[in-house]
């Protein structure tokens, strides 16, 4: 099974596509993709929406997992946050695939082995987690993190799911 895990972001979204055989993890690709702030917030939104199909097309994952977002202080920063989440989760689901949504303290969670984990903390695990992933940026780091919890959760589910 491919999973592409994705952290929904305005100004960045990070990325990550990991092969799951078994209890086995294989990073295949990661990225960040840039939205211009300079641009209008519709004009940003398609950005958005292209380069994340663009990446299902080209790394043609099974399924897709998106973190959830968290409540800012900042009523407007929140509402523009989940707008982008909003495009984040409709551009795999547009292209045929089903998708997940997993909290940030699950993910740290399956990842860290602690809900409040440190970004640091993240990434250190996700490289020993999925060798040859070496450099991966912060917002990268944590879409491989929302894979590798979906991989855990989704194998489990699919493990209930035979025995009943």
């Amino acid at each position: 099974m491919r999973v592409l895990g994705l952290d929904p972001g305005l100004r960045h979204t990070g990325w990550g596509v990991i092969d799951v055989a078994g209890n086995r993890l294989t990073h295949v690709a990661d990225g960040v993709i840039h939205a211009a702030t300079d641009e209008p917030l519709a004009t940003r939104l398609v950005s958005l929406f292209r380069q994340i199909t663009a990446v299902v097309e080209r790394f043609a994952p099974d399924e897709a997992a998106v973190e959830e977002t968290f409540v800012n202080r900042n009523a407007s920063s929140t509402l523009r946050l989940g707008v982008a989440r909003g495009v984040v989760l409709l551009a795999p689901a547009e292209c045929g695939l089903p998708v997940a949504e997993y909290s940030a303290n699950l993910v740290k969670k399956a990842v860290v082995g602690a809900g409040h984990a440190e970004k640091s903390q993240v990434q250190l695990m996700v490289r020993r987690l999925l060798p040859g992933c070496d450099g991966s940026e912060a917002d990268a780091a944590d879409a491989l993190a929302v894979a590798i919890c979906h991989a855990h959760h989704a194998a489990t589910r699919r493990l209930f799911a035979a025995n009943a």
